[in-house]
Order: C-alpha cells, then structure tokens, then sequence
C-alpha cells in the first residue's frame, strides 16, 4: 500500500498519508501479536510516559525494545541495538507501547473487561504454546517460553488482557480501514489520471571513474579521513558462543531396529498390509430425491454418468483409488458397502446421505495383492529406527530441558547428557566470521552455526543455557553465550589500506559532485544537456533517454531508478542532480516534457486507485480515533528522561544524568 501511494504522488500529500498508515502498522504491530510479550506491566524504573493513571516505565522500554531487536535480527542476523535506534526502532516501539496502554485504559474507562476463560482461551490457541508434534497446548512448551523470554505467567496473562482490550476499542476504527470507508469515482479521477501522466527527458551521468584519482594521502589526511569516518571501519558486534548439537543420527546404533520389533509392527498394521481392493468410482450428488432417481434410471439405461449428469445441470466427480473406509467417511457406511459390493460396470443408488442422494458407477476394480514380512522388512525397519531415534531425541531434549530449569550450568547439563562442547569464534549475527566476512569471494555461513548464532544474539551472557531447534528432522543445540565482543573501530594500521581508497574515492566524489554542479549550472541556463556534459572535456557516457509514465512506478515497486523517481520530482524543463547508490558518482536528470494523463475512460484503473483511497481515508480515521482516545485518556511525556535513554541505546554521550 505504501509503495502504491509513493508511486501516485511524490508530494507533501504523499508524505502525510504515509505517515497515516505508519500509525496502522503501529497499532497493527501492538495488537495481537503473542511474540510481543515481555516485561509488559513492568514497575521498576523511571516513567518515561503517564497513560492516564499508569507508567510507561524504562524498563518496559528496554524489555520490548530487546523483543524488537529479537525479531528484526530474523531479517537483517548483523543488527545491533545502535543500528535499530538510529532507523527509529526506538521510536516506534515507545509510540507502539503508549497506544496499546491509551487503548487499554480507554477500554477500562469504558467498562470493558476480558474473562479469565477469554485469556485461557488465548493461551490455549497461540502456536508459540503448542506442542511441535500433535499441535495442541503444550505446558512444556510454556514454560520454556517463559523461561526464554524471562517472564512469569501473570505477565503473559496481563499482556493478552491489554492487547485484547487494545483490539476491541480498535475494531471499529480497523473496520473502517478495512474497506468500509467510501471514496466517490470523482475523487478517484485525478489521482488515477496521474497514474497515466507521462514524462520524457534524459540524464547524464558523472561517475567517479572519469575523475582522476589524485595522488596518495599523506599521513595526516589518511588519520583526518579515518578518524572522520570511524563508522566506516567499525566491526558490529560479536559473539562468542558455547553449544552442543544433538541429532538423530547420534542414536543411530542404539535405535537400529530388532526383529522382534520389526515382526510387531507387521503385524500391528496387518491390514495395511494384507490384499485389498481399490476401485474407481464416479458419483453424482443429487438434493431432490427425485431428481436422484430420475437420473439413475437414465444411467442405468444406458446414458453415460458424465451425459446424464450434464443433462441435469450437475458434474460428476471421479475418485481414484478408492479405499472403501475412507469413501465410507466420505460419504456413508451403508453408500460404501453397496459401491464397494457392486461389480465394473454397476451403478448403485440413489443412496441418502448427509450431503444428500449418491449416484455411484465402479468404473474400475483393482485387486491389489498382500505383502509378506520380507517384501517390506527393509521399509518396516527403517520406520522403526526413525520412530526410536525421534523418542530417543525428544527424551534426551526433556532431561536436557529439566535440568536447564533445575539451575543446571551449560557445563553440567552438557557433561549429564554426556553430549561434546564447542566454542564459537567469534560470530557476527549471521553466523560468519571476521575472515569468512572480508574474503574476496564471500561464503555464505554454515546453516547450523547461522541459526545458533542467531540464538546466542538473542539472549545476554548472563542467560541460562537455551535450547534451540535446528531443522526438521527434529535436530537441536543446546546454546550458551560465552562473551559479548562490543562493537568498535578497528585500528587504523590493520585497515590503511581500505582507507587510503575510501579516502581517494571520497576525493574523486567530491570531484564528480563539483562538475554534476557546474553541468547543472549550465543546463538551468538553458545550455542542452548534451553540450553541458560535452563542455566538462571528461569522458563521460552517453546520455540516456528517460521515458516512463507514472503507473510504471507503481508497478515497479521500490526497483525505481533513481533517476527516473527523480524526474517525477521536477517541474518542466528544469534540471536537477542526485548521488548515484555507493558513491559511485552524480547523475544530471534533464525533464523535457510532461504529457497529462486523463483516465475519463479507464474505469478498471479508477477502480483501482479507488480501492487505494479507501484504505487511506481509513487510515486517517484510525489515527484520528487514536489521537482522540490519548486525549481523552491524557498523556504525558517526560521529554528529557525518553532522549537519555534514546541517547544511551543508540550508543551516544548524554553529557550527564
């Protein structure tokens, strides 16, 4: 949606209704999600926001901020918590946190309340509480979460009563988001007009290659550059991580299935195994009884099931290889007895079931034979190996897990299981390492040290050991973090090199900015673009042609040239600049028309852009909903106290308290 309305407009509108849909996420993000949960209801620490008669507290803050880091480092493995400040993650949980507690109080102002039932309900059903294997509520599975997460269960339980409270005040204003909203064709028009408005131009493009590099800076510029840009050379952090790994294979020897087990489990499912009969049928389900019979007498007359039902307005339906327990569960005991009693060729029915009245022809029988113990010896073996290697696996994960939540020490619970540490080099968040990250031709990480790195991000040294899940077949590691490696410059001697480049490509930049500067100059004084370019005496490119029309864009997404994004900024024969991405040098955009667009007779386009509208007029409903709930409500900000900590995350001095 985002992307639909930054392609219709490039315009102060345009910024207004994005940020209006900013506060949809927000709310969205707040409501309902169960990862979300921990430290709600926390106490310690200063308040940071009064919701009405309750505290936004620092610690609430830090906890939900570490959830989003959590779940942000699923996305991009090497984020760290400065990175996450500085692209407004802090901002947007502290505004997510404050809406979901207005929301709530509102709620409680109102005389709303949640059951205990409704919350036990809530518990029951999330995934994160299931069992891996039958899918229900798993009590293990809570308390590892718990244990995990650091929360106790009245916090979980409070968090659910808020967000549900938070999303019942909201549903009315979300339906409205949802489509509920109504925008006229005449309002459409314009904003689907621009859609087809089509602009041509040309651009020209200054790369730094055409500067000439200068000469090698001297020590005082190189340590000037290095010092200016630290940022540039700053390792993130890392981790150093214990783990032990646990997988099915380990029990390989001790779960090798025994004939005596081999002989039970044939004869435990004697009658997969024992000659069957599997038929084709074809029916017709019919309502009328009626119409049912009517129909089987021409079936049975000879007319073909695919005639006689198309006479009847009906479609038959074929079922291949039917085994008569599941057509019976399909239909009914007594409709599968008779089809499955009938010979090829018979017709059976009408017969009544709950759907109504079959019609059912056995187009085909097939006798399938029996196999003996030997035919699937190696299949029964093989079934039961994995079965006793998957118990094996699951028993040592749940003495693993008891002694984790007994206080057991990584090393204990690793010498009880009699399992083999390792220790980690240290890790960015995706897995690599610092050498594995600087080579040449870059290699992807090891997928079972990505996901334990991954793991160890997510916890603090001081964490209890964790146990992780490592792929399907059921495999895990018990993972601890060892030490923390903060993130920080490396020394200049070991990264000059890469300085002294950084330093000339920044000088040929500035280089390149400088002519694009003076081409601009030149083209805004009405020299053509080609003759500007042509007068710098630097081998550029060639120009190239711009030509698009608006809806491009929005088919295209956020894969938008910047040239191009750029020309749909400008007025009519005018020219502007813009960076090319890395630093690669400067493009010049000359817009030499801008053809109107009318899309009078494109109704399926306005119907469109329409739909586009109405969730943005919803949006402004839900943001004016909730600007109005925090009024009612009241809030107040302790400014100075939200920048120290805003300053403290994102790895900045306060210069004080």
């Amino acid at each position: 949606m985002l992307t639909f309305l930054r392609s219709i407009l490039f315009s102060t509108v345009g910024k207004v209704i994005a940020l209006l849909l900013l506060v949809v996420i927000a709310i969205a993000f707040a409501l309902g999600d169960i990862t979300n949960l921990g430290g709600g209801g926390g106490t310690s620490g200063g308040a940071l926001v009064e919701v009405g008669g309750r505290k936004v507290t620092e610690a609430e803050v830090r906890s939900r901020l570490d959830d989003a880091l959590a779940r942000a480092r699923q996305q991009q493995p090497a984020l760290d918590m400065a990175q996450f400040v500085a692209l407004g993650g802090y901002d947007q949980v502290l505004d997510d946190i404050v809406n979901r507690t207005v929301l709530e109080e509102y709620a409680d102002e109102h005389g709303m309340a949640v059951s205990k039932a409704a919350i036990d309900g809530e518990i029951a059903g999330a995934r994160e509480f299931a069992d891996p294997l039958t899918g229900q509520f798993s009590q293990r599975a809570f308390d590892q979460f718990l244990q995990q997460q650091r929360l106790t269960a009245d916090q979980i339980r409070a968090d659910i009563r808020q967000g549900t409270l938070a999303r019942w005040v909201a549903s009315p204003a979300v339906g409205v988001v949802r489509g509920a909203t109504y925008v006229s064709n005449q309002l459409a028009l314009p904003y689907a007009s621009q859609l087809l408005e089509r602009r041509k131009g040309s651009v020209g493009y200054v790369p730094i290659s055409a500067i000439a590099p200068g000469a090698a800076p001297t020590d005082a510029e190189l340590t000037a550059f290095y010092n200016r840009n630290l940022a540039r050379f700053t390792l993130p952090e890392r981790r150093v991580i214990r783990y032990a790994v646990v997988r099915p294979d380990q029990f390989a020897e001790s779960a090798k299935a025994t004939e005596a087990e081999i002989a039970a489990a044939y004869k435990q499912d004697a009658a997969k195994y024992a000659p069957s009969t599997r038929r084709t049928l074809v029916q017709v389900i019919v309502a009328d009884q009626s119409a049912a019979n009517a129909l089987a007498a021409k079936i049975k007359g000879g007319a073909t099931m695919a005639a006689a039902a198309q006479g009847a307005g009906l479609q038959p339906s074929t079922i291949a290889d039917a085994q008569k327990e599941s057509f019976a569960r399909a239909s009914s005991p007594q409709i599968a007895d008779a089809a499955f009693a009938a010979a090829q060729g018979g017709v059976v029915g009408p017969l009544r079931s709950p759907l109504g009245w079959h019609i059912v022809r056995v187009e085909k029988i097939e006798q399938v034979a029996g196999k003996t113990l030997d035919q699937v010896r190696g299949e029964i073996a093989a079934a039961v190996t994995q079965r006793k290697e998957a118990e094996a696996l699951n028993g040592l994960r749940g003495r693993i897990d008891s002694a984790i939540a007994g206080n057991a020490t990584f090393d204990e619970a690793v010498a009880d299981a009699k399992l083999k540490a390792e220790v980690s080099p240290p890790l960015f968040g995706d897995g690599r390492t610092q050498e594995s990250a600087a080579a040449a031709t870059p290699t992807p990480p090891d997928p079972v040290l990505a996901q334990i790195a991954q793991a160890g991000f997510a916890m603090q040294a001081s964490d209890d050991p964790q146990l992780v899940p490592l792929g399907q077949d059921g495999s895990f590691a018990l993972v601890k973090t060892d030490r923390v490696i903060a993130a920080a410059p490396r020394p200049l001697a070991e990264v000059r090199e890469a300085a002294a480049a950084g330093f000339i490509r920044d000088r040929q930049l500035q280089a390149a900015r400088k002519v694009a500067m003076a081409v601009l100059a030149d083209v805004n004084k009405g020299t053509p673009i080609a003759d500007a370019m042509k007068k710098t005496g630097l081998a550029l490119p060639p120009l190239q042609p711009l030509d698009a029309a608006r809806g491009d864009l929005a088919r295209a997404g956020m894969q938008i040239p910047p040239p191009v994004r750029l020309m749909f900024s400008m007025a009519a024969r005018k020219a502007k600049m813009t960076e090319a991405p890395q630093g690669g040098g400067y493009w010049v955009v000359w817009l030499d028309a801008i053809q109107p667009g009318d899309a009078s007779n494109d109704k399926a386009l306005v119907a469109q852009t329409r739909a586009g509208l109405t969730q943005v007029v919803g949006a402004e409903y839900l943001e004016q909903f909730v600007a109005a709930a925090r009024k009612a409500v009241g809030v107040k900000r302790d400014d100075a106290a939200i920048a120290r900590l805003k300053a403290q995350l994102g790895g900045q001095s306060t210069g004080g308290n």
